[in-house]
């Protein structure tokens, strides 16, 4: 019995976590299957270790410091993801990360990346609603899917198709006149200095210094206001009343409970 509970474990933790050594296992089998996953799905209730030696490691890895450099800010992730001590925290964020893809080939800007990984760790495994206006208004989602360059008098379908289309509904639940509507609804989400940004971000070279922070930005005054008929409701919609409707459609759980299923199990 005791060798079945530990493999039940190590079955577990490989799906919830990126594994675990022999002495973990027994010492989650002691604690408890249920007490276990519990405290997998409530990792606020567990210290985060892995913080407490970033300092020790930061200091003997000079690049570890500022995380400006692809390599190091990939490293910073794998050593969080290999040392942590709440594994589902890490891996419901490299499940976002998946479906919310964004990437250093447009963004060339690491450390916003890893602000978004961020906001999955602590978003992750809290309402969807939320976690789609955290990413609606994440600088790096922003800039990947052209929001920046969203108008109310020159309106960008980019990031109005994509929410709908890859992160929630999936093709075949809406039409393009939603598409439109959706894009409408977040014109005015956007990035603080964007100009500066996109012009520094095409003009980059592999020494990636004077970088500055990114941070969203609403501009009322680019936002459409105009009514809008979207999924069959009316009104008049900004994005968070885009993404409750989206939220409310049957097809984003179906969409979101396949990947989820897809992934863990």
């Amino acid at each position: 019995m005791a060798i079945q509970n530990i493999a039940l474990m190590a079955h577990l933790m490989r799906r919830a976590g990126f594994g675990a050594t022999r002495d973990e296992l027994e010492a989650l089998n002691a604690r408890g299957y249920e007490a276990t996953v519990e405290q997998l799905l409530h990792p606020e209730t567990s210290p985060n270790s892995t913080l407490e030696d970033e300092d020790l490691v930061r200091r003997y890895h000079v690049d570890q410091n500022s995380l400006l450099i692809l390599d190091s800010a990939q490293a910073y992730w794998i050593y969080r993801m290999v040392n942590t001590s709440r594994p589902l925290e890490e891996k419901i964020a490299l499940f976002w990360h998946g479906l919310f893809a964004t990437g250093y080939t447009k963004l060339n800007q690491p450390r916003v990346i890893l602000s978004q990984i961020d906001m999955f760790r602590r978003r992750g495994l809290d309402s969807f609603r939320d976690l789609l206006v955290e990413i609606s208004k994440d600088p790096a989602m922003i800039f990947w899917l052209d929001n920046k360059d969203n108008h109310k008098d020159a309106v960008n379908e980019n990031y109005g198709r994509e929410i709908l289309e890859l992160f929630t509904m999936g093709v075949g639940n809406y039409t393009e006149d939603d598409v439109r509507q959706s894009s409408r609804a977040f014109t005015g989400w956007n990035i603080h200095n964007s100009d500066f940004h996109a012009v520094r971000t095409n003009q980059d070279s592999v020494w990636p210094y004077g970088r500055i922070d990114w941070q969203y930005e609403y501009r009322p005054e680019d936002h459409d206001n105009g009514e809008k008929q979207f999924l069959g409701q009316v009104g008049d919609h900004n994005g968070e009343d885009v993404i409750d409707i989206i939220c409310h459609h049957p097809a984003t759980a179906r969409f979101i409970a396949r990947h989820l299923y897809n992934f863990f199990v």
